[in-house]
Formats: C-alpha cells, structure tokens, sequence
C-alpha cells in the first residue's frame, strides 16, 4: 500500500506551522502541542502481526516501508501509521489471515472500492468503508482495491491490499486516531 502522501504534505505543513508559533504561548497558558513524523511504525506498533513471509515493501524512490505522522493540539488527536508488505501469497489468504487480529478491535468490516461488502455495512460502534462527511475514505487518491477495518469512527485499523501481480500481492496495515467530531454538530 503507497503511505497516505495526501495527509503528509498537509499535515507536514500543519505542524511546521505550528511548530514555529509554538514560542510565542506564555509557558503555563493551557497550549499543548505535541506532533511527530518519523518513518519506524511497525506491525506490531499498529497492533496487528505481520503476515508469515511478508517482506516489507519500498517503494522506488522511499528508503522507508513504514510511517509514523502524530499531532496534538490541546483537544484534538490525530495519529497516522501505516506499514507497507509484500508477499506471494493471495489477497484472499491475506485478508483470510488477518480477520481474527483485526477482531480484536471489533467487528470486521469488509470494502472493495470504498463500499461494504457483504451484509454488514456498519459496525456496532459506527466504522463505515469511508469517513462520515464523504461516505468514502481514500489513500492515494483513490480507494484501496480491498480492505478490513475493525474499531471505531475515531480509532480504526485498517489491513488493504493495494495491488496485486504475477506472484505477489502488496498490501499494507494502517492504525488511524482520527479527531472526535465534535457533540453539537
């Protein structure tokens, strides 16, 4: 799975804003300021195993296979990581595989190109194949082929395969903290 370049630039830009005007709040002003970016998330960082004889996977011009991207500002969280694998397994076994993983974090929504598949369409907890303003969540650019999600709206992980060829499929695992929207909208 390519990282979410779609949230980096932004979010990027965002915290080196931030970063710069953190110096002008007064020291015990209630600010809270906290955000990171560094490429070391890993399978077990995102809660989830890695699948047995996956490698990770580079992309051509990225020396990394993994993402770590955090902010905090006083009440609002958001938190990206995502790890990118390959293996010669299919993307039937993959998925097959981590079902029971993901079910740890409650129940597994199924989506091929952003929309449910199968009867459950949304979780107990309020997780859809997509976000709650568009309806559809994108990496990219564009859906991932085929996922599973399991948490909640705020707090989700997701296992996607993104492409697929001759021998190989690539796929990649994603823990996202999202910001709670806000009760009175």
């Amino acid at each position: 799975m390519h990282r979410p370049t779609y949230v980096f630039a932004p979010a990027i830009a965002l915290m080196a804003a931030l970063s710069l005007a953190a110096p002008c709040f007064a020291q015990n002003s209630g600010f809270n300021l906290n955000m990171h970016a560094n490429s070391h998330a890993t399978a077990k960082d995102i809660g989830l195993p890695v699948y047995p004889g996956a490698a990770p996977f580079r992309e051509k011009d990225s020396d990394s296979s993994s993402a770590d991207l955090g902010l905090v500002l006083n009440s609002f969280h958001f938190n990206l990581q995502v790890a990118s694998f390959v293996t010669t397994a299919s993307p039937e076994q993959v998925l097959a595989f981590y079902r029971k993983p993901l079910a740890k974090y409650g129940e597994v929504l199924e989506c091929r190109d952003g929309k449910p598949v199968g009867s459950l369409t949304v979780t107990r907890s309020g997780l859809t194949c997509g976000d709650h303003k568009s309806g559809r969540m994108t990496v990219n650019g564009s859906d991932m082929d085929h996922e599973l999600r399991a948490g909640t709206p705020e707090h989700f992980r997701i296992v996607g395969i993104d492409s697929t060829g001759p021998g190989k499929t690539q796929f990649g695992l994603v823990a996202m903290v999202l910001p709670k929207e806000d009760a009175g909208k």
